[in-house]
């Protein structure tokens, strides 16, 4: 999957709830950034406690975790043994994106994106796996993500 999801998905993927009308109501940023935000906080303060690494959700701070991730590819550990340490990285590069564009977590069915205000979506959780995979980049996913920022 590629880390870039088009633009016309928004209108059919996103998450809905039932209002107490009956009506469906969209999930707003609190409620679909709830997860991720969680997930990339955990990173931060798992990397300053355990590996005295300081991310400051800064687009420069992704070349650490890119490079992390690669350590752990190298150490060979099965895709499933650091899927949540992934997931973290994901959510973390994607509050990035976040931050430097007012750009909007969206989610539906457990997936999470981010939405710019150009209206694409990218999924930097799905990109932290690519990553691993060696087929990835937060960094670039960031870069791209905020060019026209």
């Amino acid at each position: 999957m590629n880390a870039h999801v088009t633009a016309h998905v928004t209108a059919d993927t996103t998450a809905a709830a039932t209002a107490p009308d009956g009506t469906a109501a969209q999930e707003t940023r609190p409620h679909a950034a709830a997860k991720p935000v969680r997930w990339a906080a955990d990173a931060v303060a798992t990397m300053r406690e355990g590996a005295r690494v300081r991310l400051d959700y800064s687009a420069q701070s992704l070349w650490r975790v890119d490079r992390m991730i690669e350590e752990i590819r190298r150490e060979r550990a099965p895709i499933e043994a650091v899927a949540d340490v992934l997931r973290g990285f994901g959510a973390y590069a994607g509050e990035v994106v976040v931050r430097r564009t007012g750009a909007e977590w969206w989610a539906t069915g457990g997936e999470h994106w981010v939405r710019t205000p150009d209206g694409r979506l990218w999924d930097p959780i799905e990109e932290a796996r690519r990553s691993f995979l060696g087929h990835g980049s937060l960094r670039l996913l960031c870069r791209d993500a905020t060019a026209d920022a």
